[in-house]
């Protein structure tokens, strides 16, 4: 696994919106990015943008070469992992921040796999009311359902992978050419 703040890999890529660092969002985020490329057989390492290494240059004034470096990652990724906690029934203001810096239609042809950690699973519906039409807005194939995931079930989490992942398996085999 290769993370931003710094780069490599570019197939699957984990785009993490969570503002602090070494979040439980950050490793469910590592964790399915790195089930969805081994279960789909793709070699190359599984790429981490963390969000929480970025904040100050997503919010500066002048641009950040680091967080051009982090939206090239985004733009060029295959498949890509959107995780952020839930705040106020949705996704962070920092999540928003960095996608609102993308050009328009900049995810086209990329299979975006939406995912949610929650508190309370009374908030599941926000991976598909919020963060789905967010990534569709900017050109992303949205093929499965979101993966809302309750803090208390991560401990499990390869258990709640597997009926997921089998929805998930045949749009990420076919990414990028059948897609792009």
């Amino acid at each position: 696994m290769a993370e931003v703040g710094v780069v490599s890999g570019d197939r699957v890529v984990a785009l993490v919106g969570n503002p602090r660092s070494g979040s439980r969002t950050l490793g469910a985020a590592v964790e399915v990015a790195e089930t969805v490329a081994k279960r789909a057989g793709h070699g190359e390492p599984v790429t981490v943008v963390d969000l929480s290494a970025l904040g100050a240059h997503l919010f500066a004034p002048a641009p950040s070469p680091r967080a051009e470096i982090a939206r090239e990652l985004v733009t060029g990724a295959d498949v890509l992992v959107v995780a952020s906690p839930t705040y106020k029934g949705t996704y962070t203001g920092l999540l928003k921040a960095f996608l609102d810096g993308l050009p328009s239609r900049a995810l086209a042809g990329t299979v975006a796999l939406p995912l949610l950690v929650m508190g309370d699973p009374r908030h599941a519906l926000a991976v598909e009311v919020h963060l789905r039409p967010l990534l569709v807005e900017l050109g992303a194939l949205v093929p499965t359902p979101g993966l809302a995931l309750v803090e208390a079930d991560l401990p499990r989490l390869q258990e709640l992978l597997e009926p997921w992942q089998a929805q998930v398996e045949p749009y990420v085999t076919a990414a990028p050419a059948d897609f792009r």
